[in-house]
């Protein structure tokens, strides 16, 4: 069963504290205050597809980190410029599992970037 501690344990350290710790999940609410909980683990192992998106999203990441560092700047420029509400990273990752070729062309049009090779 879920319970809230006092907060004020918290931030006499200046804990922000949220996420697994051990046994426990942590978040706060809606109304900021701090909710635990037993972590719960699931029941089956994971579907092939499961195993599939997993998969797919951990090639994204590590494309994401063999590109060079300029690169990764161009895409946060292209965010940026488009006012997009991500990161150049989460661009990335859609157009990885994407591979919308069209919607990054016109993205480079529009913000005068080079995401993709010629």
């Amino acid at each position: 069963m879920p319970h809230q501690p006092r907060n004020a344990l918290f931030s006499i350290f200046g804990f922000v504290v949220w996420g697994d710790f051990g046994p426990t999940t942590i978040y706060r609410n809606k109304q900021a205050k701090i909710v635990f909980f037993n972590k719960t683990w699931p029941h089956k192992p994971p579907s092939p597809a499961q195993t599939t998106q997993r998969q797919r999203m951990t090639d994204a990441a590590t494309a994401w980190q063999q590109l060079a560092p300029s690169t990764h700047q161009q895409w946060e420029t292209a965010t940026r410029r488009a006012s997009l509400c991500m990161h150049g990273y989460d661009l990335f990752v859609h157009w990885h599992l994407t591979q919308d070729h069209d919607a990054i062309h016109t993205l480079e049009n529009q913000t005068r970037t080079q995401l993709l090779p010629p």
